[in-house]
């Protein structure tokens, strides 16, 4: 007589049953080392061909590592892929040791020559390499560059495994082969740091149609990208909502042009300001890699600015400024940055600060990829050539009493006269306001601004984030409140004593400003777009990340730095110099960026992108190098740390 099974054991073996029918065994990648560089090969292959004689091949886990070559006519034969291979070596993926394989596929139409199965050392290295034959799709051939190839013919294209020493990412990603991105499960070992992944730049070309192709670009996190979480910084929103569905209008203009993402970087809260060490709670503030390491990184863009600073590898970095959140990072960082005209993008799937306020932009060191950047992410932006005669120079330096002060002034005579400059005048914008403020303003700007921004921001981001936030949290959590730092509360509590009218003056108060300033300063011009460019200077003083400050405060107060945020006018910093100070962490003289902000008349910021190239392509601009000055050098956080 069978055993008989009582009903609960019954409904517990089907629900067991249920369960191993459901549950999937699934890869994410894996890690190995290729002489001494870690990579990591995703899940996914990239594609699969039929290959020969696989087996003369050395593999660890069933993977060989290769290199693919495009023949064509004019280098059919093994010994003209010497010349193919000496551009390799300047990528920072591929290294010899992929030449173990050498996967040749014919480009073109027609016949192309056979590769029977062969051993031979190829032109340039101290090697022998397998050289096989692989077919070729005409519409669509496989990149050149470094594979690793399994057993079964699976391609994969690896990603280099880089240390985020500097703490500018919170979430390293992989792209999924629905078009969504997933967190990187790859690790280093030994680095208490995230590991980037980032793929060969042979395999892409840029195009018209993909001006981005293979530039590496690290986002803030306060946009949305499809399939992971956002965090805006703060640990709790992490927590508590799910992976965004889809990628926000920025990112997915750049994924559209080509960029290549590699991860989402870090934000101060609520892409509020916030001081490093001193501010940071939830997670710890970049390290700005210039001068002596401890500088405060400036902010909310930090892991922006930080990343591009550091990091060779990373291309392009995507901020948001709203006052002044690209811009100081940029100053301190000694990057190119910009502040667009307000509303060139539609910023949909971004965290907002204050709607009448935010901008989407850039902080890099190329200011080719830096145009190009604009031309994806701004639709329809006009580009003008020909540029301002007139310069209007606002709170400059007028003696070289000092290194910045030196290289602004170097810079501006440079300036003059690369444009011919016609007129350069000091700018005296309280003088300005008096002579042409409109009836019935206030005497003076600050009595009209002075609380503008703090009403804004304190306003708009109670109602559009906190609020919704908290609401959901308590439902869920049996009425508490999540963590936040202590700059967006302070901020948050200065919008909830004011009444609702508040904010209907300050953005009165703000379209009086912009108003006025773009019909007397700065005006749009047919010939030039702007009828002139106003200077000022940032960048260059001493933030020790280490110093006890005074708790957060509201951020009352107009400056020049806000001249752009209220008036929309395109604001776009470009290093000059350096200066140099005597650092209280190492003992030592070190150095530290100058900069320049150019200010043009609203959407004139395809002007200024072409600008900036021509002024770069005529030496008075340089392309800044990562490390610890902008000319270059091994950062002092990074001197004898292996791995990195």
């Amino acid at each position: 007589m069978s055993p008989s099974l009582s009903l609960p054991a019954l409904a517990l073996l089907l629900a067991l049953v249920r369960y191993v029918a459901a549950l999937t065994l699934r890869s994410t990648g894996g890690t190995l080392m290729l002489g001494d560089i870690p990579y990591y090969v995703p899940a996914t292959p990239y594609t699969t061909v039929s290959v020969r004689a696989l087996g003369r091949l050395q593999s660890v886990n069933g993977l060989s590592p290769v290199t693919v070559i495009g023949a064509t006519a004019s280098n059919a034969t093994v010994g003209s892929f010497g010349s193919i291979l000496a551009a390799f070596a300047t990528d920072d993926v591929w290294n010899p040791y992929f030449l173990q394989g050498v996967l040749v596929q014919q480009i073109g139409t027609g016949n192309g020559p056979s590769y029977p199965l062969a051993s031979t050392s190829l032109p340039g290295f101290n090697q022998t390499s397998v050289i096989l034959s692989v077919a070729s799709n005409a519409s669509a051939p496989i990149p050149n560059g470094p594979y690793f190839l399994s057993a079964n013919g699976a391609l994969y294209q690896p990603l280099r495994l880089y240390s985020d020493f500097a703490g500018a990412f919170t979430q390293p990603l992989v792209p999924g082969p629905d078009g969504s991105y997933a967190a990187s499960p790859a690790a280093l070992p030994g680095i208490q740091s995230p590991a980037i992944g980032v793929p060969s730049r042979l395999y892409y070309t840029r195009t018209a149609s993909k001006p981005l192709a293979g530039v590496r670009t690290g986002i803030k996190d306060i946009y949305d990208i499809a399939g992971l979480k956002t965090s805006d910084g703060n640990r709790a929103w992490y927590g508590f909502y799910p992976p965004a569905s889809a990628n926000s209008v920025p990112v997915q203009r750049l994924i559209d042009a080509g960029a290549i993402l590699v991860g989402k970087m870090k934000t101060s809260q609520f892409a509020n300001g916030e001081r490093a060490t001193a501010d940071w709670v939830d997670y710890h503030s970049p390290f700005n890699p210039r001068g002596d390491g401890y500088q405060d990184p400036s902010s909310s863009s930090s892991g922006a600015g930080a990343g591009a600073a550091t990091y060779p590898w990373l291309d392009l970095t995507l901020g948001s400024d709203t006052g002044g959140s690209i811009r100081g990072p940029s100053q301190v960082q000694g990057l190119f940055g910009n502040r667009p005209s307000h509303g060139l993008v539609d910023l949909t799937g971004v965290m907002p600060l204050a709607p009448e306020l935010d901008t989407a932009g850039f902080l890099c060191r190329d200011p080719s990829i830096w145009k190009a950047a604009g031309t994806a992410l701004y639709a329809d932006l006009p580009f003008y050539s020909t540029y301002p005669q007139t310069i209007q120079t606002l709170n400059f330096p007028t003696n070289t009493s000092t290194q910045a002060s030196g290289a602004a002034l170097i810079f501006l005579a440079k300036l003059q006269g690369f444009l011919r400059a016609k007129t350069t005048t000091t700018l005296n914008l309280t003088a300005s306001w008096t002579a042409s403020k409109p009836a019935g303003a206030p005497a003076t700007l600050a009595g009209l601004l002075n609380t503008t921004y703090p009403v804004l921001i304190s306003k708009q981001q109670t109602r559009l984030v906190r609020d919704p936030f908290y609401a959901a949290y308590a439902a869920v959590h049996d009425g508490r409140r999540p963590f936040v730092d202590p700059a967006p509360l302070v901020r948050w509590a200065y919008g909830d004593s004011l009444p609702e009218s508040a904010l209907e003056d300050a953005q009165t108060n703000k379209t009086i400003f912009m108003t006025w300033f773009n019909s007397n300063i700065l005006r749009n011009d047919s010939t030039t777009c702007s009828d002139s460019l106003v200077l000022y200077t940032g960048g260059s003083n001493t933030a020790y990340r280490n110093e006890y400050i005074q708790p957060p405060t509201v951020p009352f107060g107009f400056s020049t730095s806000r001249i752009s945020v209220f008036a929309e006018v395109p604001d776009v910093v470009v290093p000059v110099g350096q200066a140099s100070y005597q650092s209280t962490i190492t003992n030592h003289t070190e150095v530290l960026p100058v900069t320049v902000d150019l200010m043009a008349a609203k959407g004139c910021d395809g002007m200024l992108f072409n600008l900036i190239q021509d002024l770069t392509a005529a030496g008075i601009l340089e392309i800044p190098q990562t490390g610890q000055t902008i000319a270059g050098g091994e950062i002092l956080l990074k001197r004898g740390m292996v791995g990195l």
